[in-house]
């Protein structure tokens, strides 16, 4: 039996991610893909899992420790090793993108302890998402193309500098932070971007520095890829929502002494009928390709939800909308609602959407112009319901308006098909039988 090293690999969003428990002791029997340790970020907490089955012959962190990918957290006297699918790379440069993509075999994780960190991080990972296509020009492992589709990074302007040219994680950060700078690349849309003035406030009086969040500076860094990339068309249009309204009023009186009920909102309503306009207007369930030169329709359709929390928001997802009832939806919302302010929602929960939605009607304000999430093409922004005179032919009448705007990459979405799609949307939210046909 050999000691192995179990080292924290790639599980999301967690850099600089403080240790809040321990769940194992020197000693231990322990499974594979038993938990180990217990990680916490500013969004979420999640626990990591053991690579080997065996003993534990010593403990590397304790709680409050302070990790990254690649630390060490225990040793095992290790009964077997367990098999995973391993990154490795061919030694032929120039065939390796077509290779990965044919070699889909599993091997088991390297002995060597040696081996870079990214090739012990990444045995864990399936590729099974943003495939690289076949004789593609840059060399990215499955989990830095999800990132750099997250940002809107171009890979085929990125350089690389892993080992053969490999593009890691910090040379897309470094490409996005050389477009928001004004650096540009190669017809990066950022090329011409003047830097701000650089102004020192203290001369006009006193001030305070206060850093961002976590979330905050993530957010950031994603929504300026998104808003340099796609350009944004933002269609607007107000909707009677009286019978929803009375509706939801009706049946959450009947459920409000029953225990454990959980009460229609607005939003649940919101969901469920954009999913029915999504399926008319199968454009807005999309992502263009890496190359920008196609369109990938998804037969899926996940709803990603933004949550306002005390460290800034979040977007949660909700899948498989359209197999699912306004009660259903309304439960899974409050569930995950809870848990992104809690901090305890994981990397899993806030991947996959295929649009968004950003309800602000609880705070207040009419109209206003979301920021397209990519990879998604559209994104839905809900303002305040008010009463309002509404002229019926003969007089007036007054009626619970409801303004909303709708946000489409104008590369993928035209404007008659968004003016189409925001008149549908406002159909289902006027009518509920048309939500249950």
């Amino acid at each position: 039996m050999a000691i192995e090293t179990v080292l924290l690999p790639n599980i999301g969003d967690f850099k600089d991610s403080k240790v809040i428990e321990v769940l194992v002791n020197v000693g231990d029997q322990v499974e594979y893909d038993q938990s180990l340790i217990v990680l916490e970020s500013d969004k979420a907490s999640m626990e990591v899992p053991s690579a080997f089955a065996g003993k534990i012959t010593a403990m590397k962190i304790k709680e409050g420790d302070v990790v990254n990918v690649g630390d060490a957290i225990a040793e095992i006297e290790a009964d077997k090793a367990i098999e995973a699918p391993v990154d490795k790379e061919p030694e032929n440069v120039a065939e390796t993108p077509a290779k990965k993509e044919e070699d889909n075999s599993v091997a088991p994780p390297p002995k060597d302890s040696n081996k870079s960190t990214e090739q012990q991080t990444e045995a864990s990972i399936k590729p099974t998402v943003n495939q690289q296509k076949l004789g593609a020009k840059y060399h990215a492992s499955p989990m830095i193309r999800q990132f750099a589709n997250r940002l809107g990074a171009n890979l085929g302007e990125v350089q690389g500098s892993g080992p053969k040219g490999r593009i890691l994680r910090e040379d897309v950060e470094a490409w996005v932070k050389n477009i928001l700078q004004g650096g540009g690349a190669s017809g990066g849309v950022g090329s011409a971007l003047p830097k701000p003035p650089v102004v020192d406030f203290s001369q006009f009086g006193e001030i305070e520095s206060i850093e961002l969040s976590r979330i905050q500076k993530i957010s950031g860094q994603h929504l300026s890829a998104c808003w340099l990339n796609a350009p944004h068309v933002t269609q607007f249009n107000e909707v009677s929502i009286d019978e929803l309204e009375q509706y939801r009023t009706e049946h959450n009186s009947k459920i409000a002494n029953k225990k454990k009920a959980v009460k229609l909102t607005p939003l649940a309503f919101f969901i469920k009928a954009t999913s029915k306009a999504m399926d008319d207007f199968p454009r807005f369930n999309s992502s263009l390709g890496d190359d920008g030169q196609t369109l990938i329709l998804k037969k899926y359709l996940n709803i990603g939800v933004a949550v306002d929390t005390p460290n800034g928001l979040v977007v949660p997802v909700i899948r498989e909308v359209r197999d699912k009832g306004v009660q259903q939806l309304a439960s899974e919302l409050v569930e995950l609602s809870e848990k992104a302010r809690a901090g305890t929602l994981s990397a899993n929960e806030m991947q996959g959407g295929c649009f968004t939605i950003s309800s602000l009607g609880g705070i207040g304000g009419s109209h206003f112009t979301p920021i397209i999430n990519l990879p998604e093409v559209a994104i839905l922004g809900v303002g305040k319901a008010i009463t309002k005179p509404f002229w019926n032919g003969e007089e007036f009448e007054p009626k619970l308006i409801l303004p909303f705007s709708v946000s489409y990459d104008h590369r993928v979405i035209d404007g008659a098909e968004g003016a189409r799609f925001v008149v549908k949307l406002a159909e289902y939210l006027n009518d509920l039988r048309n939500i249950l046909l």
